[in-house]
C-alpha cells in the first residue's frame, strides 16, 4: 500500500512535469517578437504563424492520438511526444532566420498535440474518482508553464544578448520532466481505444459543441500570447515589462485552473455557472485591453487569466464527465481539442488582419468580445442531462 503510494505521487510529479512544457514555446514568443522580426524580418503574419501553425498541428494530430495509443501504448507515446518537444525547443537556439524558427514552432506542435490528446485519458484511467482536481492540476502546470516561458526568455534573452538563447533554453525543463516522466508514467496494461471510437465520436452533435465551445475560449488565449505583448510595446512598454504581463496573466490562469475544477467538483455536477463565470471575467479583461488599456492593465489580464485558465481547467473536466470509460473519455478529449485548437489557430490571424487594417490591436480585442457572448450562449447547452448523448 505504501509502495502504492509513493508510485501515486511520482505519477502527479509527472503530471505537473509534463503539463509545464505544453505552453512555453508559445507564450515566451510575444515578449521577444520585436527582437526577432528586427533580426529575420519576419512580419506580422509570420509572427503569427508562430502560433497558427502549431496550433494547427495540435488540431490536426489531436484527432490522430488515440489511433497512436492503440498502435504504440500511452507510455512510449508521451515519451516520445515529450522528447520531441525538447529538441524541438532546443532547435531555436541554432535557427538561421524567422521561417525556420517557424518549422521549430511546427515540431514542437506535433509534440504538444499528441500529448493533450493522450494525457487526460491517463488521468481518468489512474485517478478515475479525482479526475477532475487532478485535471485541474494538469491544466494549472500547462498554464503555469506559459507564465515561466513569457518571463524566463526576455530575462535569458537580455542575459546573453540573443532572443534564441532566450527561446532555446526552454528546452532544459522539458529534458526534466522526460527524466521525470520516464519514472512516473504506469506501463500499459489498460484497455486501448478502438479503432473506430473517434470517427463515431464525430457523428455526435455534443462532440461538435464541444469543439465549438473549447475553441471559442481557446482562441482569446492565442491571441493574447501572440498581441498582448506587441500591443502595449506599441503603447511604448519594452520587452521585459510585456512580458511580466503576461507572465501575472499566466499565473492567474494556473490558479483559477488549479482552484475552480476543485470548487466546481464539489458543487455538483453541473459545471456551467463556473464557466459563466470564467466568460464573465475574460469579458472584463478583453474590454480593458479593447477600451482602457493604460487605465489598469495587470488587473485585465488577471481578470483574462482567470478566465481562460479556469475555462481551459473547466472544458477538460465536463469533456471527462462525458464519458465514465478512460479510453472514450480519451477519444471526447481528443475530438474536443482537435476541433477546438483547428479553430483556436485562426483568431492570431485575424488579430493581425484587423491591425493592419486600424493600424492598432483594440479592434481585435473588440471581436473577442464578440467570440465570449457566443460562448457563453454555448455554454447553456453543456447541461449535464446532455451528457448522454456523446455516448458512441
Amino acid at each position: 500500500m505504501q509502495s502504492q503510494g509513493r508510485l501515486r505521487w511520482i505519477f502527479l510529479i509527472a503530471v505537473a512535469a509534463i503539463g509545464l512544457n505544453l505552453r512555453p514555446f508559445i507564450a515566451s514568443v510575444g515578449p521577444l517578437a520585436e527582437n526577432i522580426h528586427a533580426e529575420t524580418g519576419l512580419g506580422s503574419y509570420g509572427l503569427a504563424m508562430l502560433t497558427f501553425l502549431p496550433m494547427l498541428l495540435m488540431g490536426c494530430f489531436a484527432f490522430l492520438g488515440p489511433g497512436l495509443e492503440r498502435l504504440a501504448g500511452t507510455r512510449p507515446v508521451v515519451l516520445s511526444a515529450l522528447a520531441t518537444i525538447s529538441l524541438g525547443t532546443l532547435m531555436r537556439v541554432f535557427v538561421p532566420n524567422g521561417w525556420t524558427m517557424v518549422a521549430t514552432a511546427a515540431v514542437i506542435g506535433v509534440g504538444v498535440a499528441v500529448i493533450q490528446a493522450v494525457f487526460p485519458g491517463i488521468i481518468k484511467r489512474e485517478f478515475p474518482d479525482q479526475a477532475g482536481p487532478i485535471a485541474g492540476l494538469y491544466s494549472a502546470m500547462l498554464l503555469g508553464g506559459g507564465a515561466l516561458g513569457a518571463q524566463a526568455s526576455p530575462v535569458i534573452a537580455d542575459l546573453t544578448q540573443s532572443w534564441r538563447a532566450g527561446l532555446g533554453s526552454l528546452a532544459a525543463i522539458g529534458f526534466a520532466a522526460l527524466a521525470v516522466a520516464w519514472i512516473g508514467l504506469p506501463n500499459g496494461g489498460h484497455r486501448k481505444p478502438d479503432s473506430n471510437l473517434v470517427r463515431s465520436l464525430l457523428a455526435k452533435p455534443r462532440a461538435w459543441l464541444l469543439m465549438a465551445f473549447f475553441g471559442l475560449v481557446n482562441g482569446g488565449y492565442t491571441s493574447v500570447v501572440v498581441w498582448l505583448a506587441p500591443h502595449y510595446q506599441q503603447l511604448g512598454w519594452g520587452a521585459s515589462a510585456s512580458g511580466s504581463l503576461l507572465a501575472v496573466m499566466a499565473i492567474f490562469q494556473a490558479i483559477a485552473a488549479l482552484c475552480l475544477p476543485l470548487l466546481a467538483c464539489r458543487s455538483g455536477t453541473d459545471r456551467r455557472p463556473w464557466l459563466w463565470l470564467t466568460l464573465g471575467c475574460q469579458f472584463a479583461g478583453f474590454a480593458g485591453f479593447a477600451f482602457a488599456p493604460h487605465a489598469a492593465p495587470f488587473v485585465f489580464v488577471a481578470m483574462v487569466g482567470v478566465g481562460l485558465g479556469g475555462c481551459f481547467a473547466l472544458s477538460m473536466v465536463v469533456a471527462l464527465d462525458h464519458l465514465a470509460d478512460p479510453a472514450q473519455a480519451t477519444a471526447l478529449s481528443a475530438v474536443m481539442q482537435g476541433g477546438g485548437f483547428l479553430l483556436a489557430a485562426l483568431p492570431p490571424m485575424i488579430v493581425s488582419a484587423l491591425h493592419d487594417l486600424t493600424g492598432s490591436f483594440a479592434t481585435g480585442w473588440k471581436w473577442h468580445l464578440g467570440c465570449i457572448v457566443v460562448a457563453a450562449a454555448l455554454t447553456a447547452r453543456l447541461s449535464p442531462r446532455g451528457y448522454a448523448a456523446a455516448a458512441p
